[in-house]
This record gives structure tokens, C-alpha cells and sequence, in this order.
């Protein structure tokens, strides 16, 4: 018998002129479907992770699909035996993830698109710049090859660190193609649109992020080393989106392996 919940992760940048009333719609439709979870919606379009039976998923996401943008709609679907979210929530803020670098328009901004294979061969060109744009401590689990690690403990810090990079760069007459990827794909995406907005043109990003490469990717063809982090009670997955072996420290919250040392920063604080 199939798992009673479905659970749809997506996420689309569009231009939403009145968010407000596209949120109203939603609220209404949730509220009918019986889902549960939470949509976040801004003037960039929409992101969030909603859960309820096969059939008001279809519903829902049929509905997000006719909205301004959207029908190209990126999603993944998990299931659950039990209800993942205690109630439906449907908000409109300033972004659907913050960056906090200003006016940047990522639908019409944003680098080109890669596919699992067009992403290898551009990464294994030596001459490639390869960024994580996700924070140390997803990082320190796992990651592709000479990718730059930023060290940014929030998102919001990546714009400053691109900044003091981007003058290193130019210091050095360097106007490299600069390939950029995160988790599930929105934060390299809207990454790729600050970085074009500073005058790089050759930008690229990985298309459904770090989860679909590893669940599409032939281990034995892929560039990725280690698990990958995820905001889940998996900690960590690999190739085929198995779980890693990854745990939490109850008292840091970082990720680390059971069998491998790890130096809690929580420790120094230890009376």
C-alpha cells in the first residue's frame, strides 16, 4: 500500500506583480485539498514544501503550474506514513530565499542551465571556477571537486564574499566561466543572477542541484566526494539519494560520522 502522504519540495522563479492575491488563491485551495506544509510567495516567485494525499498534490501543483511562469515548475516528491507538517502556511515575504543583495530578477537573469553530463564536462576543465554556494557546515559533509568552499554560515553572507572574490578576479584579468550549484538548485540559481549582475556572463549552474545529479549520476561517471547534507531526519545522502552515514551532534547540531572524530565547538563553551 502506498505511504497515505506525498510530499512535493518545488520551487520557481517568476515575475508575480501581486503576490498577495496569488497567496489568497493558494490559501483557499489549501484549505480545500487538506494539505499541509508551508508556500512561501514574493514578487520572484514561489518556494516551499507541501504535503497531503497523491490526489491534492496533483491538484495543487496543477493550480501552481497556470500561475505566471510557472508551468516549468521544479519538483521533488518524497513520502510519508505520517502527516510531515503540523498545519498549511502560505506567506508572502520580501524573497523566496533571502539573499538580501537588492534587485536582482532571477528569472531573467540567471545563468544557463546544466544537466548531470554538460556539468561534468565543465567542471573537469581545469579553467572552470567551481563555487558551493551553500554554508560550512553542509559543505564539511560533502562536495564536487576544486569547488570553492565561501565558509558563509547564512546565505545572506554569500553576496559580500562574491564581492571581495570578484575584485580578486579582476585584479588578476580573469573573466572565467564560473560554475555554481547548491542542494536542490534555487540558491545557486538566484546566485548565478547576483554573479551575472556583476558583469560575469559566463555563468553556469547545475539543473535540480546536488540531489538530482546524485540520483541521476552513475557513481562510477560522478565528480561528487562524500554525502550530501540534507535538511532532513536523513542527515546526509549519496549516490541514488541513499542515506549517508551521517549524524547529529545533539550538542553543536553539526553533521558528522558516527565512526570519525568530531571536535564539538560546543565543547569550548563547556563549564
Amino acid at each position: 500500500m502506498a505511504p497515505p502522504f506525498t510530499i512535493a519540495a518545488l520551487y520557481r522563479f517568476a515575475a508575480f506583480p501581486d503576490p498577495e492575491a496569488l497567496a489568497a488563491q493558494l490559501r483557499d485551495l489549501c484549505a480545500q485539498l487538506g494539505t499541509c506544509g508551508t508556500l512561501i510567495l514574493a514578487r520572484e516567485g514561489i518556494n516551499g514544501t507541501v504535503a497531503g494525499s497523491e490526489q491534492a498534490i496533483d491538484a495543487l501543483l496543477s493550480h501552481i503550474r497556470t500561475l505566471p511562469g510557472c508551468a516549468d515548475l521544479d519538483v521533488k516528491f518524497a513520502t510519508a506514513d505520517e502527516a510531515p507538517f503540523a498545519r498549511m502556511k502560505v506567506k508572502v515575504k520580501a524573497e523566496i530565499v533571502t539573499l538580501g543583495a537588492g534587485d536582482l530578477d532571477p528569472a531573467s537573469q540567471a545563468g544557463r542551465y546544466l544537466d548531470p553530463a554538460e556539468w561534468n564536462a565543465l567542471i573537469a576543465d581545469p579553467d572552470t571556477i567551481v563555487i558551493d554556494t551553500r554554508n560550512a557546515y553542509e559543505v564539511a559533509v560533502g562536495s564536487f571537486e576544486r569547488a570553492i568552499d565561501p565558509g558563509t554560515r547564512s546565505f545572506r553572507e554569500f553576496p559580500a564574499w562574491f564581492d571581495r572574490f570578484a575584485e580578486q578576479l579582476r585584479e588578476e584579468g580573469r573573466e572565467p566561466r564560473i560554475a555554481m550549484f547548491c542542494t536542490g538548485g534555487i540558491r545557486c540559481e538566484k546566485s548565478t543572477a547576483l554573479v551575472r549582475s556583476r558583469g560575469f556572463e559566463h555563468v553556469y549552474h547545475l539543473r535540480g542541484g546536488i540531489l538530482r545529479y546524485l540520483e541521476e549520476m552513475p557513481e562510477e561517471q560522478s565528480r561528487w566526494q562524500g554525502d550530501c547534507y540534507v535538511f532532513d531526519e536523513r542527515v546526509s545522502v549519496g549516490h541514488g539519494l541513499a542515506p549517508g552515514n551521517h549524524v547529529i551532534c545533539r550538542d553543536c547540531g553539526l553533521a558528522h560520522r558516527p565512526d570519525a572524530a568530531h571536535e564539538c565547538p560546543a565543547s569550548d563553551l563547556a563549564p
